[in-house]
Parts: structure tokens; C-alpha cells; sequence
């Protein structure tokens, strides 16, 4: 099982889902981004604009997407990380 990053942004995380599965910002309120995408129908999670991500937070957002796309976490990993 991959392991996920430690010092990962929300600013290079929404970067990351804007490449890998075309979501993009629909809002920003205080320090969350609301990001959306319409591929396999629309789906929207929230990322935090913080400096570092919890890995907590950011493991649950990795299994909405994976979830979303019909993908497995480290297939989901290996798109949006390389």
C-alpha cells in the first residue's frame, strides 16, 4: 500500500486534482476550497488551504475520489501523485 505524502499543501493537492481527474475550484470560503468535477458525473470534496494536510484529512479525501472514479486508493495515488 502506497504511503501518503506527509507535506502535502491544499493548494498542490487541488493542483494535483485539477491535472489528474479535471476538478476545478467552484468556491473558497475562509480556508477551504470547495472543488468540483463533472467527469463520471459530478462529484465535489472540500480541501482545507492549509500549509501542510493532516494525513487523516487527506486520506479521506483520497478514498471520496477513488470512491468517485471506481478506483482503487493506490491506483487513485498513483495519478494524482506519480
Amino acid at each position: 500500500m502506497r504511503r501518503l505524502p506527509r507535506d502535502l499543501s491544499g493548494q498542490d493537492l487541488a493542483a494535483a486534482l485539477r491535472r489528474a481527474f479535471d476538478y476545478r475550484i467552484t468556491r473558497q470560503t475562509g480556508s477551504h476550497i470547495r472543488l468540483s468535477t463533472k467527469l463520471g458525473g459530478e462529484h465535489h470534496v472540500t480541501v482545507p488551504d492549509h500549509d501542510a494536510l493532516r494525513v487523516g484529512t487527506l486520506a479521506g479525501i483520497v478514498e471520496s475520489v477513488a470512491a468517485h472514479a471506481g478506483l482503487t486508493r493506490d491506483a487513485t495515488m498513483d495519478r494524482l501523485f506519480g
